[in-house]
C-alpha cells in the first residue's frame, strides 16, 4: 500500500505563505520513506490509466499469456504460454509419428500386395485393407450393384495380397496411423481452448485492474489545528490516497 500525505502548514491569520511537504511511504518488508520538498498543493498525481479489456483478450487469442502480460500479471500468464509451447510440440510430434506409421504401412502394401502409391487416396488404402485382391473387391461391388466405384484390374490400381495375414497386418497398421492422426485433432482443440481461456483470464485481470483504479475514489482529507485550540499556530491538512 502506498500513501501520499500532503501536509500544509500556515500561520493562523498571520501569514499567507503555504508550505508543503510530500512524504512517500512504501512498505516492502520494512518502511521506506522519502521526502520531496516544494510540492505544490493541489497538483494531480498519476494513479495509473485504465486498460482495454478487448486488447487484452486479442493479445491472448494471438498468443496465450500476452494478454496477462498486458494486464500486468504475466506471473499467471506464463503458464498459458508454457502450455501453448508444450501443445504445439506435442502436436508436431504426434503428427510426425502418424506420418511415419502411415508411410510404413503403405510401404508394407507395396512389398506384399504390389501396390503403386502414386495418385492414391485414403479410400484406396482402406479398400485394399479389406479385400485380398482387386478382383474380390470388384466382385463385391457388382453384387451390391455399385459399378461406379470399380477399380481397373489392369491399371496401377490393381493389388493382390500374398497372404491374408499380411493384409490383416496392413489394416491394423493403417488403423493405428489413423488413430494417431485423430489424436492431433484433440491436441489442436486443446490449443484453441488454451487461447480462449487465456483471453478470458486476461480480460478478467484487466477488469479487476480497472476496478482497483475506480475503487481508489477521492482522497481522504483531514484537518487539524497545530498547537491545539488553546495555542493555535497553524493548520495541518492531511490528504491520503491509496493506489
Amino acid at each position: 500500500m502506498k500513501s501520499i500525505i500532503i501536509i500544509i502548514s500556515s500561520a493562523l491569520f498571520l501569514s499567507n505563505n503555504v508550505f508543503a511537504q510530500f512524504s512517500y511511504k512504501q512498505k516492502d518488508d520494512g518502511l521506506l520513506s522519502r521526502n520531496l520538498q516544494e510540492f505544490s498543493f493541489g497538483s494531480e498525481t498519476n494513479s495509473g490509466e485504465k486498460k482495454n479489456i478487448a486488447i487484452a483478450a486479442v493479445y491472448s487469442l494471438l498468443l496465450p499469456g500476452m494478454g496477462e502480460l498486458y494486464a500486468g500479471n504475466y506471473g499467471r500468464g506464463k503458464y498459458f504460454t508454457i502450455a501453448e509451447g508444450a501443445l504445439w510440440l506435442t502436436l508436431f510430434g504426434v503428427d510426425q509419428y502418424g506420418r511415419w506409421l502411415q508411410k510404413d504401412a503403405r510401404n508394407f502394401a507395396v512389398q506384399h500386395a504390389g501396390v503403386s502409391l502414386a495418385g492414391k487416396n485414403d479410400k484406396y488404402f482402406i479398400d485394399i485393407g479389406d479385400y485380398q485382391s482387386i478382383q474380390e473387391y470388384n466382385q463385391e461391388l457388382l453384387r451390391r450393384r455399385n459399378p461406379y466405384q470399380l477399380y481397373g484390374e489392369h491399371s496401377s490400381e490393381a493389388w493382390s495380397w500374398d497372404t491374408r495375414i499380411n493384409m490383416d497386418n496392413f489394416r491394423n497398421m493403417r488403423i493405428s496411423s489413423d488413430e494417431v492422426f485423430n489424436n492431433t485433432k484433440f491436441i489442436a482443440a486443446a490449443i484453441v481452448i488454451n487461447h480462449v481461456i487465456s483471453a478470458i483470464d486476461a480480460a478478467m485481470l484487466v477488469r479487476s485492474y480497472n476496478k482497483s483504479l475506480s475503487d481508489m475514489g477521492f482522497p481522504d482529507i483531514h484537518a487539524s489545528v497545530i498547537g491545539g485550540f488553546t495555542n493555535p499556530n497553524g493548520i495541518r491538512i492531511s490528504i491520503s490516497k491509496s493506489f
